[in-house]
Formats: C-alpha cells, sequence, structure tokens
C-alpha cells in the first residue's frame, strides 16, 4: 500500500511545529556537517597534489592540521545533531502516544470490549515507536543527504563533466531501485505490526490470567495456543525481513557499480593526463561521500517503511469514533436526580437484547434496591445509567433531561459509580483519591473522609494519605480499597450513586465503616443499590426485580417487604433460611 506523502507530512507539521526551534538547530547542525565533509576531500586532495610535487613539509603540515580539525568539528556537529533528533523524536512520539491514548479512552464501553489490553498496548506504544526516527530526523536528514548528494555531484560536474555525468547517472539508478523497494515493502510491514499486536494481546491476556489458567489445568492448552501464534506470526515476520533486507542487498550491489564506475572513469583521465593523482582519489572519495547519504537515504527509507505501516495503523485508530455521540449541553440540574426508563430495550448484540421494554421512574433523592439472578441485565441498566452504552430503543432520563442531551463529561461527573472490582493506580493514597489532580485542597479530603467516617481508617496508614500504594491496590485489603472508592465518589458529589455489588468483598472489620459510608454517600442523592445481600438494601425505597432482561416486580420496598405473594417478600424469607435465591 503506497501512503500519500501528505499523509508524512501533516503528520510532521503537527507533532513537530511545537518544537521548531528545536528543529531549526537541529537542520544549522546538519547542514553544517555536510559542508564540513564537502571540504574534507578538496583537502586530501590538494595534500596529496602537494606531497606528489614536493610540497615542503611546513605546507603538508598545516594542511594535516586543517584536516584533523575539520575532521573533528564534523564530528562535533554530528553528536549535537543526534542528540537533538533524539530529544525531538521522544518528544514528539510522546504527544503522539497521550494524543492515542487519550482518544481511545474517548471511545465507547463496546470499543474496548473487543480488544484486549495487550493489543491496545502495542497499538498505542509498538506502532508509535516505529516512528520515533521519522520525528527525530527524518525530514531534516533526508534533505540533508540530497543536499549533500547534489552537493558533492556538482563538485565532481566542475571537475570534470564526463565524471559527473556518469555519477549522477550512477546516483539516479540507485534512487530509483531504492524508492521502487520501498512501495513493495509498506504492506509486509504493515502485516506484520498486525500480528504482533495479536501476539501481545494474547500474551498480556494470559499473563494476567496466570493463577486461573494453573487452577484449571490448561497450562498445556495456553501453551499450545502460543504456539499457534507463533506460527502465525512467523510468516510474516519473514516476509516484512525479507522486504527490508532486499533494499540493503539493492544498495551494496548499487555501490559496488559506483565504485567500478569511479575506478574506471578516474584511470582514464589520469592516463589521458587529464587530472592529477589527488583528483583520481577526489573522484574516488566523492564517490565514497555518495554512499554515505545513499546509505543513510536507504536507511531512511527502510525506517519510512515501518512509519508507513505505523501511520496506516495510527490513522485507522484516530479513525474510529465513539459510538457514543456527546450530547448539546443541556445541563442536568442541580442536586440528587430523578431517573426514568422509558421504553429501554438494549442488547451487546444486535439480536441478542439483554433489557427488554425497561419503563421506571425514580424520584430524586429516592434510593433503588436492583436485584435478580446474575446474567438479568442489573449491570446493564447501571451502564446505560453512566452511558456507557445507549438504548437500542428507548430513552434514559436524568433530572427529566434525556442523557443523551447533556455532554458526556457532565453527565459522568453528576453519576457515581462504585463496583466490586475496584481499579487502583500505583500511586498514593491521596493521588488515588483525587485521581492524580493536584489542584484539590488537603482541608477536602479531610472533609470527606470525616463525613464518611474514614478519617481514623486514614490516619492509621503508614504515611496517612501519602502512603504508596502499588499497582491494582497493593498494600490495600479489598475492604479498604472499597471505602477508597467510596471517598472518591463523595468527593465528586455526584447527583446519583450507583453501588453494583459494592459489599461484597468487604471484610467484617470495615463492614461498620461501609454502613456509615453508605448512608453518608446517599443522604441528599439519588442512589442504585445492585446486591445479592438483602441486607445491604433494608434502607432502600423501592425495590425493582429483573428477570431475563425484564422487570417482573416494581414498587415500594416497605410495602413489597409486607405483602407475603410479592417476590421481594420471599426472597427476604429466603433469605433468612439461608438459601441464595438471587445468585
Amino acid at each position: 500500500m503506497a501512503i500519500p506523502l501528505r499523509e508524512y507530512w501533516q503528520l510532521l507539521v503537527v507533532y513537530l511545529r511545537p518544537q521548531r526551534g528545536r528543529v531549526g538547530v537541529l537542520a544549522l547542525a546538519l547542514f553544517a556537517s555536510i559542508g564540513l565533509q564537502l571540504a574534507l576531500p578538496q583537502i586530501l586532495r590538494r595534500f596529496i597534489d602537494d606531497a606528489v610535487g614536493g610540497a615542503a613539509a611546513g605546507t603538508l603540515t598545516r594542511l594535516a592540521l586543517l584536516f584533523i580539525a575539520i575532521a573533528l568539528s564534523n564530528q562535533v556537529f554530528v553528536a549535537w545533531a543526534k542528540y537533538l533528533g533524539e530529544t525531538i523524536g521522544w518528544t514528539a512520539t510522546n504527544a503522539l502516544r497521550t494524543d492515542l491514548a487519550e482518544h481511545c479512552l474517548g471511545l465507547d464501553q463496546s470499543f474496548h470490549k473487543e480488544r484486549t489490553p495487550g493489543e491496545m498496548v502495542e497499538r498505542i506504544d509498538g506502532d508509535v515507536n516505529l516512528l520515533a526516527t521519522f520525528f527525530s530526523q527524518f525530514a531534516i536528514d533526508l534533505l540533508g543527504n540530497g543536499v549533500l548528494i547534489i552537493g558533492t555531484l556538482a563538485l565532481l560536474f566542475r571537475e570534470d563533466s564526463r565524471v559527473g555525468l556518469a555519477l549522477t547517472l550512477f546516483a539516479l539508478l540507485g534512487l530509483a531501485l531504492l524508492l521502487w523497494l520501498r512501495e513493495i515493502a509498506v504492506p509486509s510491514q504493515m502485516a506484520y505490526r498486525e500480528e504482533s499486536a495479536h501476539f501481545f494481546g494474547f500474551l498480556g491476556e494470559r499473563l494476567g490470567g496466570t493463577e486461573d489458567i494453573r487452577a484449571a489445568g490448561a497450562v498445556a492448552h495456553t501453551g499450545g495456543r502460543f504456539t499457534a501464534h507463533l506460527r502465525s506470526w512467523w510468516p510474516t515476520a519473514r516476509r516484512a525481513y525479507l522486504a527490508s533486507i532486499a533494499t540493503w542487498i539493492v544498495t551494496l550491489t548499487t555501490f559496488a557499480i559506483g565504485n567500478i564506475v569511479a575506478f574506471a572513469v578516474g584511470l582514464a583521465l589520469f592516463r589521458a593526463g587529464a587530472i592529477t593523482i589527488g583528483t583520481v582519489y577526489l573522484i574516488f572519495s566523492y564517490t565514497e561521500l555518495l554512499r554515505r547519504p545513499m546509505e543513510r537515504i536507504r536507511t531512511q527509507l527502510q525506517d519510512l517503511q515501518k512509519a508507513g505501516a505505523g501511520i496506516v495503523r495510527t490513522r485507522e485508530l484516530f479513525a474510529l469514533r465513539s459510538r457514543l455521540v456527546d450530547g448539546p449541553g443541556t445541563p442536568l440540574p442541580p442536586g440528587a436526580l430523578s431517573v426514568e426508563f422509558a421504553g429501554v430495550t438494549f442488547g451487546y448484540e444486535a439480536d441478542e437484547p439483554v433489557l427488554r421494554a425497561i419503563d421506571f421512574r425514580l424520584g430524586a433523592g429516592e434510593t433503588l434496591a436492583l436485584l435478580g439472578r446474575t446474567g438479568g441485565g442489573k449491570t446493564t441498566i447501571a451502564r446505560l445509567l453512566a452511558r456507557l452504552y445507549d438504548p437500542t430503543v428507548g430513552e434514559v432520563r436524568l433530572g427529566g433531561v434525556r442523557a443523551n442531551d447533556a455532554t458526556l463529561a457532565e453527565l459522568r461527573g453528576r453519576v457515581g459509580v462504585v463496583t466490586q472490582d475496584v481499579q487502583l493506580f500505583g500511586g498514593t493514597v491521596r493521588e488515588n483519591l483525587t485521581f492524580f489532580d493536584p489542584t484539590v485542597p488537603e482541608e477536602r479530603l479531610w472533609a470527606t473522609l470525616d463525613a464518611l467516617g474514614l478519617a481514623d481508617w486514614a490516619r492509621g496508614l503508614p504515611a496517612g494519605l501519602d502512603t504508596e500504594l502499588a499497582p491494582d491496590g497493593g498494600g490495600l485489603s479489598a475492604g479498604e480499597a472499597q471505602l477508597l472508592a467510596f471517598a472518591r465518589v463523595f468527593l465528586r458529589d455526584p447527583g446519583l450513586v450507583i453501588l453494583d455489588e459494592a459489599s461484597s468483598r468487604l471484610d467484617p472489620a470495615t463492614e461498620a465503616l461501609l454502613d456509615r459510608a453508605i448512608a453518608a454517600v446517599l443522604r441528599d442523592r439519588t442512589g442504585v443499590i445492585i446486591a445479592h445481600r438483602l441486607d445491604t438494601v433494608r434502607s432502600a425505597d423501592r425495590v425493582l426485580i429483573l428477570d431475563g432482561g425484564e422487570i417482573v416486580e416494581w414498587g415500594e420496598r416497605v410495602a413489597l417487604a409486607a405483602d407475603p405473594a410479592s417476590r421481594y417478600s420471599r426472597l427476604l424469607l429466603a433469605d433468612k433460611a439461608g438459601e441464595g435465591v438471587l445468585a
């Protein structure tokens, strides 16, 4: 697949424009190095001719010292350019990674459901790594090497037009072959990157489930799948490698022809008395000088092949759009939010509805107990309330406003969710509470913890709020992590709080803290509590029971509890008898 030049150019402009000053200095360093490289053969030609002609030792010494000074200066400029190029490349690729990560985080939940974390790491980090050299040196270095080739050929023409013509033809032939190889190599690089993403997605998923794989005796099966992925990966890796090596072989062959041309022309002109022995060396030296920029261009074209694959896959990722269209911005009312489902039908797959014709209304400040068997659609209702998905049919309203009319940022800022699987991050307790927002005042943090009855717990941590947590909450028990999640939600002051099995992992030592935390979080807010344990919903105002994605019972909790014919009443009796009827 040929990538249009504008694709490369647009990417360069976007991510190098903020560094234009640094790019300008890099250009100066590269062009200074080009000038010095062109001067060195001229000094050597003069040295050889003067030595053959019997020049004085002082003259030869001065020429030698001048050559050494220019050669050392050239190395200084080369090292400086390398440093600047690496800095530019890292800055640009980090900016691109950030943009890709933000874009993917803005996509709807169905996108993330279809892709493993390992695959996403490879797409966001692996593909962008291919562009590091492209950003750091490609445009300026390619231009610089082009100028070096043109300058070298111009100086050869000045020496003798026959030499200039012969080596110009050689350079054009070599560059034409390299450009042709580039056109056929990009598809193999793209296929390689695609297989790489699948492999690392599989690997990341299996490494995360090592304990379950061993417990289930599935090690051999996993090893077989691992081998199958490698077998699928190997042919694409081989094709990508062969495409790259073909460019290298053609380059070596072309340079061998160039050396033959240089020696043949130089020998013929020397025998004819048209040039000196120093000029013969000059011709050979400039031929070698042509070799270096052509090799660099060959390497850059290989990098461009890889960059082309990275650009295509990056562009494909940027082209994906969330199925959730941001609302026009109808503001949600302040305070507690009422909840209304109007004829809502929804399925993760088009032909498999999870919810069917759901209708109910929960008043502002009321608490709903959402009950039912596993797979009945309880968590799906929570996801629709947080607008992780949109209904297939019907409407969800919060505070009388269609969820689709509010902006996603405002809606998710007003809806707080606590699940049984709390996601914590490597960092301090403070950073996990504030989601790494350093602007949250210390006083507000402690006021929140006080209101939830968690201040003593926080002070009891080894370093208080500055206690470091390992990734995934290492250092906290499941109960403590759950309490931290309550504080995180309370800090946002939402109008609707959803507790999805939020008490299922709490240990007895923190259960008393949980009861106080739930009461504080739900005070003056609308609440939806999804639970298997009925003792956690005894303070609810209303009960909704789902079965097979349909509402089978709805009403006030007190009235349903007093009605022996109601499902809720039977669930209470079964709960007292220790029967797990909700599981």
